[in-house]
């Protein structure tokens, strides 16, 4: 019993570090993103970040363990063809993602032409990344009008296990301040869920200690 006690504290405690380096853009996850970005600016294949680390990049601060990346088909064949077996190996025979075998994160792919949430065909796909990237401290990543209309459409269709996309939109609503008519620049598709949303957070009442 006191062996697993003391296993669970370091665990907690290397976990809590590893957060604190996230946090200052030295963690395992940034550096991951740094390196598999770099490299597929090397191969020349348009990419946006999006997923946890792109709500980081827009400045909604949350640890996440992974690394989301959106690309077309042909720059995703691309990047197998170039990087399985350098640095990077997939999880499992087939996969489209890949593991940095230096950090061990998880690079996954999201493909321009699929669909978010449920996977079934909807008035909001995955766009083309050369369409709805924005340079931050020298990554691409995806504009956020992109990055609200996809975690909306993904939040809508996905099931509970979906539902923190919706509720990282709540965030972005209250960190950045954005106005409600910001729905005006996402597909009509989504628009009544921001205006629910933004609805939400401004009749919320203000939270007592």
């Amino acid at each position: 019993m006191q062996e697993a006690s003391e296993n669970n504290r370091r665990r907690g405690a290397a976990a809590l570090a590893e957060s604190e380096r996230f946090f200052m853009r030295e963690g395992l996850v940034h550096r991951a993103m740094d390196a598999i970005t770099a490299k597929i600016e090397e191969l020349k294949i348009p990419y946006a970040v999006c997923g946890g680390m792109a709500l980081n990049g827009h400045g909604f601060e949350r640890v996440t363990v992974d690394v989301d990346i959106l690309v077309d088909a042909e720059g995703l064949k691309k990047i197998h063809e170039k990087l399985d077996g350098l640095g990077y190996l997939p999880p499992f025979a087939g996969s489209k993602n890949l593991k940095d075998t230096t950090t061990g994160v998880r690079i996954e792919f999201l493909v321009a032409g699929q669909y978010p949430g449920d996977g079934k065909p909807k008035p909001v796909a995955f766009p083309d990344p050369a369409n709805v990237s924005v340079e931050i401290d020298g990554v691409r990543y995806l504009r956020l009008p992109t990055l609200i209309e996809l975690k909306l459409a993904s939040g809508m269709t996905g099931g509970v296990v979906r539902l923190k996309d919706l509720a990282d939109v709540v965030s972005l609503i209250q960190i950045l301040k954005l106005p409600k008519d910001f729905s005006n620049q996402l597909n009509p598709y989504v628009r009544t869920k921001f205006d629910e949303l933004w609805d939400g957070v401004a009749n919320a009442p203000a939270f007592e200690p």
